[in-house]
């Protein structure tokens, strides 16, 4: 099994530590210098994230893809503003022309509040039900010789036909609700989870492949991480603590709450139960998951790269084949990642697997 890594491409600078030093919301000059320093890192894709107030991921992506030649692009997308059919042929043109590099991330949506922004009133089971019929019409479009009719509960399509296919455009999914473990069984190529203790991913990657099972399918995993590096076991955990610091002061700041969060998904409260045994478990940590309601990738692994990359093998013996990173000082994070964390996680990937081919030859 080898691994992969995914980086991230935000829209400025920002981070939960701090404000952008521009005040645009699509910083045009931070997307192209982040696009370009994980490509020369060694990432294998990144990460586009989609809100709903948001500049769009596609777009993006696009922009990105023509300044690059190898970095790949995973798109996050929310079914349910776009016609199903309309989405396929967009993402499969990016996919033709950045040159087969596009993955999707499909989103489906957890927080109503936010959903409504854009129109949505949905509730969440339905919300799962609909990108059930969604991504399975993506797919139909991407492989379909010919039209074809569909009459679902949610899309109605008469003679739908795309005349242009991707190579190979993987679906990352995610959600750890009983709908979404069934959802992701059906359609995920990729099932990405946040950063958890070993006993959870163990227990939720078991779920997702029982569910997967079923249909003859066995997903990769992905695990979302924000790594915190230094020369020393010290200065990392120095370095952790004054992260959480400015996380607090800068939700402070912002009238944000620090306590008594109430997150709408699933995800969400599996990390605020894993925060509440301790801030640290190992080398994994937790500290401002529970400062910001485990809003999104917010689970780090701290130490020195040789610790953090051994801490990802353990890992990587439970599954997982992808790690998304990212840092707190976006852009000098994923640079650092490139230069000392990267290599040396392949290195003892490629070292794993060296030794087990050994051992089943014997």
């Amino acid at each position: 099994m080898s691994v992969k890594f995914i980086g991230y491409i935000g829209f400025n600078d920002h981070s939960e530590i701090h404000a952008a030093t521009r005040s645009r919301a699509l910083d045009k000059t931070y997307v192209e210098a982040a696009a370009k320093a994980q490509e020369e890192g060694g990432f294998d894709r990144v990460l586009i994230p989609f809100g709903s107030a948001s500049p769009e991921s596609q777009i993006v992506a696009a922009h990105a893809a023509a300044i690059t030649t190898r970095l790949g692009f995973l798109v996050a997308h929310r079914p349910g503003f776009t016609q199903p059919t309309l989405a396929a042929r967009q993402l499969a043109t990016l996919d033709q022309l950045s040159g087969g590099r596009v993955a999707v991330h499909i989103i489906t949506g957890g927080a109503d509040e936010e959903m409504a922004r854009d129109g949505d009133h949905s509730i969440k089971a339905d919300r799962y039900a609909r990108t059930d019929e969604y991504v399975a019409l993506l797919k139909q479009e991407w492989t379909a010789a010919g039209p074809f009719d569909h009459d679902g509960r949610f899309y109605h399509l008469k003679g739908a036909f795309s005349a242009i296919k991707p190579d190979n455009l993987p679906v990352f999914f995610g959600g750890a609700s009983p709908e979404a473990i069934d959802v992701a069984g059906r359609h995920a190529d990729v099932y990405a989870l946040w950063g958890e203790t070993h006993d959870q991913v163990r227990e939720i990657v078991a779920r997702v492949r029982t569910s997967a099972a079923r249909y003859n399918r066995r997903p990769g995993f992905s695990l979302s991480l924000r790594p915190v590096i230094a020369d020393t076991e010290e200065a990392a955990w120095k370095r952790a603590d004054e992260i959480v610091e400015q996380v607090r002061a800068a939700r402070a700041a912002a009238g944000l709450p620090l306590t008594d969060h109430q997150p709408p998904n699933d995800g969400s409260r599996r990390l605020l139960e894993t925060v509440k045994s301790a801030p640290r478990n190992g080398r994994l940590w937790t500290a401002v998951a529970a400062l910001t309601g485990a809003q999104g990738n917010s689970t780090g692994l701290v130490g020195t790269p040789e610790q953090v990359a051994d801490a990802m093998l353990d890992y990587y013996d439970l599954g997982i084949d992808h790690f998304l990173i990212r840092g707190f000082e976006p852009l000098a994070d994923s640079i650092a990642y490139g230069r000392d964390l990267i290599p040396l996680v392949r290195e003892k990937v490629a070292a794993r697997e060296a030794t087990r081919e050994v051992a089943l030859a014997s």
